[in-house]
């Protein structure tokens, strides 16, 4: 079979120690994979991608955005898939995918497809609460969409509806407990810098923590995630009271910071 016709574009730090598993659920499949360095990275992560015959640039950190933009305008099949490098497509999203474009009626119904991320943490697949299915979209026509600039959290604008697969893009996205809370820090940061306005009052503050909490535990069912889904929907509770808190910290006076 023919591969399809696909770019995958990656960008990447030094992530020797699992990119293997993002490049090799694609590679066989796909006609080009495209990969954008950061020009600090130094674990032979370029040579675990030159092994599935990845085209490979190093360029300096731009934010997420434009990273992955740049990557993007370096593609050259008709549609594009982005991957991190913590992220591996599943067998079932694979053949949905090639189903979808082997059918050429089929894949001209829309711009895009956003299809659910399943992340696995601390020895468990999360299927419930806020992390899924959290939907990615992440298949798109070459020149129908372009990423935001932001520096995290960047979204893909896309030109045209938006169609829906069901196979999981898997996410290996936090190895560890500790790994996972020292986000917070780099996210709250962007939060703060993004936030606009007057600071949050004090019953802000009190419930929105309280609803992430209840949201993702009771109503999404996070509880049939076992401690797992308890300590999630604690963490997400815990990032919101801390993002509020230090947009609190940011407008007090110089007198009154140390």
């Amino acid at each position: 079979m023919e591969p399809s016709p696909i770019s995958v574009c990656v960008i990447a730090g030094n992530e020797a120690h699992r990119i293997h598993r993002a490049l090799a659920s694609v590679a066989d499949w796909t006609a080009e994979i495209v990969i954008v360095l950061n020009d600090t990275v130094n674990d032979h992560t370029d040579k675990i991608a030159t092994q599935f015959g990845a085209k490979i640039f190093r360029e300096p950190w731009k934010g997420f955005g434009r990273q992955k933009q740049s990557a993007v305008e370096k593609c050259t099949q008709p549609w594009v898939l982005n991957l991190d490098a913590d992220e591996a497509v599943s067998p079932r999203l694979r053949r949905e995918i090639q189903q979808l474009l082997a059918d050429d009626k089929r894949r001209a119904t829309h711009a895009a497809y956003s299809f659910p991320r399943c992340s696995f943490y601390c020895g468990r697949w999360i299927r419930h609460g806020d992390w899924y299915p959290d939907r990615q979209i992440r298949l798109w026509c070459r020149g129908q969409a372009t990423w935001s600039p932001a520096i995290i959290h960047e979204k893909l604008q896309v030109t045209g509806t938006i169609g829906r697969l069901h196979g999981d893009l898997l996410h290996f996205s936090n190895a560890s407990i500790n790994q996972h809370v020292q986000k917070i820090i780099p996210f709250s940061d962007e939060f703060v810098r993004q936030k606009a306005g007057p600071p949050p009052g004090l019953l802000t503050m009190l419930l929105r923590p309280g609803w992430r909490f209840f949201r993702a535990y009771f109503l999404k069912r996070g509880f049939l995630d076992g401690w797992q889904g308890y300590y999630i929907a604690c963490v997400n509770a815990f990032s919101a009271a801390t993002r509020y808190a230090k947009v609190r910290e940011a407008h007090l006076p110089p007198s009154e910071k140390a």
